[in-house]
């Protein structure tokens, strides 16, 4: 992709204004589009190992497996936060921190991290009591032995996304799930049952550290606390409500698992899986990526609006049709890829594809807010929800796995003032982020009216596959035929973006006006 590449001038889109920004030789975003463009075409290459081995494993290891590590998780997922301390983000945001700030910070992160894990140890039998699973014990300790080449790689990798270095960054993912695939399916294969799931995490924490540390390594510098006061202060708030919001997302596991058991947790959890596919392969692609960005462009409203709302237009577009065409399928999905002893976690499964639509769209406003130095609103709110949520879990926890999944729906609800103050800082109106949301929507709404009408008329004597093959192909037909009836000119425009992006993916010689 080339500086000098132009957009044509009449075009009056939210995508065709942002991919002119792209192109702009006076704006940062652009080399955007092709990092855009490497992290989705790792990830998705990743992904399509992770899916094979997800489906290997699923058939040979018990839902109380999957459970047991989901347990594990929701305790390590708290410590994980602890070790890195919202560094990462404040050296991205930050963006006069001097080197020697940065060595003084990075031996500060792996003081933490290494804290975190020996309170994990010690932590180990009070959590397995607390779930009343002896057993967890030694899974903690193991699963949390990846706090510390976490902590090494956290100042690492907010130095390569400060300076933009995404391609690195990308394959380091793909490398991470490939591994993580071939391990956990070549131990799981072995008869090791849940160690397969923490031995191929802790691989793969391991090996993406391990490159990361490679390609930039950092010093370290006896701490000055008094020197980085205030990168430690902006990190304290970004771990706040990172942390509040990793704990009521991690509240629903513990408390299915508490109140429900194991073998509950097992099929919630693999709901939240699914449910989470497509935010977590296509919303992660933008949210690791554009930060940085909006980082250098923290004090321009105007740029911020064209991030804010050509983003917006484009995750509604990928992922509402990916999110509820799950949850559409959801019956004939789980019975053809997982088997029916899988049935129960169905209805889950379909409630929460409703919370990831929304989250798919959400997940971009604390990015933007932390981005311009907003990070302590965005703590309040998260604090706020860390108080409503796990209420929401434990009374739907009364009508079992669906009755916590059901919870989620109050989210939109707790996170209203995230909206208030993204619009407000940056002087967007609602109608006008409404109008970036509008062509997923309605492609949404569309399909969703004509696969419900098709699986009422389709006679339930047809195959399995061969219902669930129609269903997807009527429903993919739907969406894209809205969307280019009702919003063909918002199309247009994002296919010269992928066209620019897909140019950026191919090796060039590097020339003062390329990306």
């Amino acid at each position: 992709m080339n500086k000098q590449e132009t957009i044509p001038e009449n075009s009056d889109s939210a995508a065709a204004e942002a991919a002119q920004a792209a192109t702009s030789p006076a704006r940062p975003t652009g080399s955007l589009a092709g990092n855009l463009a490497w992290r989705a075409v790792t990830d998705w290459g990743a992904q399509i190992v992770s899916w094979a081995s997800l489906l290997v494993i699923v058939r040979i290891l018990a839902p109380s497996d999957f459970g047991l590590v989901a347990m594990s998780a929701a305790f390590y997922s708290f410590l994980r936060l602890a070790g890195e301390f919202g560094i990462p983000v404040t050296i991205v945001t930050m963006r006069d921190l001097t080197e020697d700030e940065i060595a003084q910070l990075h031996s500060v992160a792996v003081s933490l991290g290494v804290t975190a894990f020996l309170i994990a140890a010690a932590c180990a039998w009070p959590v397995a009591i607390f779930f009343k699973t002896p057993r967890l014990v030694p899974v903690i300790v193991v699963s949390c032995l990846s706090l510390i080449p976490l902590a090494l790689r956290s100042v690492p990798e907010g130095v390569m996304g400060k300076e933009l270095r995404f391609k690195q960054l990308s394959w380091f993912n793909a490398i991470r799930d490939v591994v993580a695939a071939i391990a956990t399916v070549a131990l799981a294969l072995l008869g090791y049952g849940y160690w397969a799931l923490v031995a191929g995490n802790l691989l793969a924490v391991t090996v993406r550290s391990g490159l990361i540390l490679a390609v930039c390594p950092q010093r370290f510098a006896w701490p000055n606390f008094a020197a980085v006061k205030r990168p430690l202060l902006f990190s304290r708030h970004v771990l706040i409500y990172v942390f509040a919001w990793s704990s009521y997302s991690a509240l629903d596991n513990v408390t299915v698992g508490r109140v429900l058991g194991s073998a509950s947790l097992g099929f919630y959890g693999m709901a939240w899986v699914l449910a989470n596919m497509p935010l977590e392969k296509v919303v992660s692609v933008v949210t690791t990526v554009i930060p940085s960005y909006l980082a250098k462009v923290q004090k321009d409203p105007v740029a911020l609006r064209r991030y804010l709302r050509t983003l917006t237009e484009a995750l509604a577009l990928a992922t509402f049709p990916a999110t509820i065409g799950v949850a559409l399928v959801a019956r004939e999905l789980v019975f053809f890829a997982l088997g029916r002893k899988w049935e129960p976690m169905i209805v889950p499964l379909e409630i929460l594809c409703m919370y990831t639509a929304f989250r798919s769209v959400e997940a971009l406003l604390p990015k933007l807010l932390t981005a311009v130095g907003n990070a302590r609103f965005v703590m309040r709110v998260e604090l706020s929800a860390l108080v409503i949520m796990p209420i929401s879990f434990y009374f739907g926890s009364h009508w079992g796995i669906a009755g916590v999944a059901f919870a989620w729906l109050a989210y939109p609800l707790v996170t209203a003032p995230l909206y208030w103050k993204t619009l407000k800082t940056i002087e967007m109106s609602a109608r006008e982020y409404f109008g970036a949301v509008r062509p997923g929507l309605d492609g949404a709404i569309a399909m969703a009216l004509g696969v419900g009408l098709l699986k009422f008329e389709l006679p339930t004597s047809e195959p399995l596959l061969f219902r669930l093959i129609i269903e997807i192909v009527t429903g993919a037909a739907i969406y894209l035929g809205t969307v280019l009836l009702l919003h063909w000119e918002c199309v247009l425009s994002f296919l010269q973006i992928v066209k620019r992006m897909r140019g950026s993916t191919r090796p060039s010689v590097p020339s003062a006006g390329s990306l």
